[in-house]
């Protein structure tokens, strides 16, 4: 196990998410602490189950990055005895994308999958969003902006407008409708069953088409989208920058 201190122009502060990295892979395993660290996450690295387990025993974390592939007990497994009995995140690593693998995953009850090769601001998008979801399972008071944005993208709310930096992203009608539905709730999941109130059909499987085509339009991968993402049982998320 090894804690990172590490150099940063400025402590930090007390509520910084603490993150352990379980990795077989010390380079990998390096990089990213040292990365994480400089985003303002406390961090703990582990090489395998074991010491990850030890470290898990004896301290407090807010997400787990796991690797899927790893000697002796596999991420998986780790995941499984996790989630057994405490009820921390996780975002796997894998270097894989078998849909068994994935599925196995989400059954299990991790959050997230990021393959590799990854973009570290992906990764620390996709560990930030997982944090957030757990902070904000009731609905935001506050007054709506007038935009939200999504890397590139801006919407403003009231114009219905979509732009790529300066380029204006064309939108049919529902997919406005969906993204102002979400502008009214960043961060909050939205049952797929309220997104329907809003299609002419009332038909969920209609939800989930439009759903993939606004995918395709607000992220970069869309069959592993860093936004507009699914919550198992709950519906749909949209974060926001």
């Amino acid at each position: 196990m090894t804690s990172l201190s590490g150099q940063r122009a400025e402590p930090l502060p007390d509520d910084a998410p603490h993150v352990l990295i379980v990795d077989d892979d010390l380079k990998i395993r390096d990089l990213l602490a040292r990365y994480l660290f400089g985003q303002g996450f406390r961090v703990t690295t582990a090489s395998d189950a074991e010491t990850a387990q030890a470290s898990l025993r004896g301290l407090d974390f807010d997400i787990v990055l796991l690797d899927v592939m790893m000697p002796g007990k596999s991420g998986l497994e780790l995941a499984r005895e996790i989630k057994a009995v405490r009820d921390i995140p996780i975002c796997m690593l894998t270097a894989r994308a078998e849909p068994e693998q994935r599925i196995e995953g989400l059954e299990i009850g991790v959050e997230d999958y990021v393959p590799k090769p990854f973009e570290p601001r992906e990764l620390l998008l996709r560990l930030r969003n997982i944090l957030r979801r757990g902070q904000t399972q009731q609905p935001s008071q506050q007054t709506p902006a007038d935009e939200i944005r999504m890397g590139p993208f801006v919407f403003h709310i009231a114009r219905g407008e979509l732009r790529n930096n300066n380029e204006t992203v064309k939108l049919t009608e529902r997919e406005r409708d969906l993204l102002r539905q979400f502008a009214q709730k960043p961060g909050v999941p939205i049952q797929r069953h309220e997104l329907a109130t809003e299609d002419a059909t009332g038909n969920d499987r209609a939800v989930d088409v439009q759903i993939n085509r606004l995918r395709r339009k607000i992220e970069s991968d869309p069959s592993n989208p860093v936004y507009l993402q699914t919550v198992r049982g709950k519906g749909y998320i949209l974060y926001t920058d």
